[in-house]
């Protein structure tokens, strides 16, 4: 239960299909609100809609909101399991007069559609069951029940994004609350689980600012306070065309498995829509600071995950090797690849500065460190195998002469081999080109010297000689 005058947010997703950006942005806007007020965040999971409720969506929902570090309060409220209450509440309406039962068939309001909109009209219920006194039901018709909406004024929603809102009231009908088979609406079971959840602010998608003007018109109906209002611009593709499957949206959950961290996501998130002056990293402990609903723009935020990796390989350079070295192997275990054995862990471990020097994704950070996982004799691609020439092959083999006992640190390494370059009369890179060659397989490596640290002197040397004598 929420304190008197504590602020209570909700997360209110519909497990139709998994979370995406756009819904984990509004999870996070909900969750800092709430966490900057020390209020209550909720979650509610609107599984009404049983045939395309699946509990794998749920499941990543759930794990989702984990990821992000969107904890929750409370258990989580499953809608689907509060059908009774909400009867309850449309039984209630229809008790104090604010509702009535509609016998209208649904061949009769086809038919009123079809005239509407043959007379160029809004296809809007007519209200012809408004005021009708019939007694008793009208046969082989289950009634649906109606709100009473209001038919004069207007409905006034006072949004904290998008400013005075105004509906009128003659354009919005008499909308059904409870089904023919008792089932209740999407429209009735919000504004119920909103009153009894304690809901104190509804922070949402701007597509939900009509269904704000009819939820509106219930609760003032049951006589309940009027939550505050915030609802969101949608979230739009670099084109400016409104985010779908083709700008390549994701279930949030699938991020984690590209490689990004969660406090980067966070922070991107953040900044879709949000703003505070000319801030573009941002830590949450900063969001839970700064983080209100002024600072939130009206216009749609533009989704660029040039962006993103800039911002991951921000928080990647910044985090402990250890904390990447489990992510690192998390994720590697989840492409189906062998898991890295304890020398390869303390291999990658030692390696990860210069990794997350130059990765912008985990899967990056994992792919520069292939050498490691390698097996060997290396296979060498295009441009490496050009690197390895026949007289860069016997340049290796008097390397490896040269290096075979020598001290093996990055800074040892890297003396020895500028001494055996100025002995050959050759510029270093010229030394160093081959060498990253045999040793990675590639032209793109961490620093070479300290790969070779890392691989340690018999690895190396091995690497080394088997190219030398290809």
């Amino acid at each position: 239960m929420s304190a008197p005058g504590q602020i209570v947010t909700r997360f209110a997703p519909s497990p139709t299909g998994y979370l995406h950006i756009g819904g984990a942005r509004t999870a996070l806007f909900n969750w800092l609100y709430a966490r900057r007020h020390r209020g209550i965040f909720r979650l509610r999971i609107e599984d009404t809609d049983r045939a395309r409720s699946t509990p794998e969506a749920i499941k990543a929902i759930l794990e989702g909101m984990k990821w992000l570090g969107l904890e929750h309060d409370d258990e989580v409220v499953f809608q689907f399991a509060r059908a009774d209450r909400h009867r309850q509440v449309a039984e209630e309406l229809l008790a104090k007069g604010m509702a009535y039962k509609c016998y209208a068939t649904s061949d009769e309001l086809e038919t009123m559609r079809a005239e509407q909109k043959a007379a160029g009209k809004p296809m809007r219920y007519d209200g012809r069951w408004r005021d009708q006194t019939q007694d008793g039901p009208v046969p082989n018709v289950p009634p649906v029940i109606r709100l009473k909406a209001p038919q004069i004024g207007e409905t006034v929603i006072n949004d904290q994004v998008q400013g005075r809102v105004v509906f009128r009231n003659d354009v919005l009908d008499d909308f059904v609350l409870l089904r023919g088979d008792g089932t209740p609406t999407y429209m009735l079971s919000v504004v119920v689980d909103d009153f009894d959840m304690g809901v104190t602010h509804i922070i949402r998608g701007d597509d939900h600012l009509t269904n704000a003007a009819r939820q509106r018109q219930i609760i003032d109906a049951m006589g309940w306070p009027e939550p505050v209002y915030a609802h969101l611009p949608l979230l739009h593709g670099e084109d400016g065309a409104k985010l779908s499957k083709r700008h390549g949206a994701l279930g949030i959950h699938e991020y984690q498995n590209l490689g990004y961290l969660p406090e980067a996501m966070r922070n991107y998130l953040l900044r879709l829509g949000w703003s505070h002056g000319d801030d573009e990293t941002i830590t949450t402990a900063q969001a839970l600071e700064w983080f209100n609903l002024d600072a939130i723009g009206r216009s749609p935020a533009r989704v660029d995950f040039k962006k993103l990796n800039n911002l991951n390989g921000h928080y990647m350079r910044h985090a402990a090797d250890a904390d990447l070295l489990r992510e690192a192997e998390r994720l590697i275990i989840v492409q189906g690849r062998p898991v890295p054995t304890q020398t390869q862990r303390a291999q990658l471990l030692a390696i990860m500065p210069s990794l997350k020097e130059r990765a912008k994704t985990l899967v990056e950070l994992i792919e520069n460190a292939h050498f490691i996982f390698a097996m060997t004799p290396l296979e060498l691609d295009e441009k490496a195998s050009k690197a390895i020439h026949p007289e860069a092959q016997a340049q290796l083999g008097r390397l490896a002469a040269a290096l075979n006992g020598a001290p093996w640190t990055a800074a040892e390494i890297e003396a020895a081999v500028r001494a055996f370059a100025e002995a050959e009369g050759a510029k270093l890179g010229d030394v160093a080109q081959p060498l990253r060659a045999a040793l990675t397989g590639r032209m793109v490596s961490p620093p070479v010297f300290n790969v070779m640290a890392v691989l340690g002197p018999d690895e190396s040397l091995s690497r080394i000689l088997q190219k030398a004598a290809a």
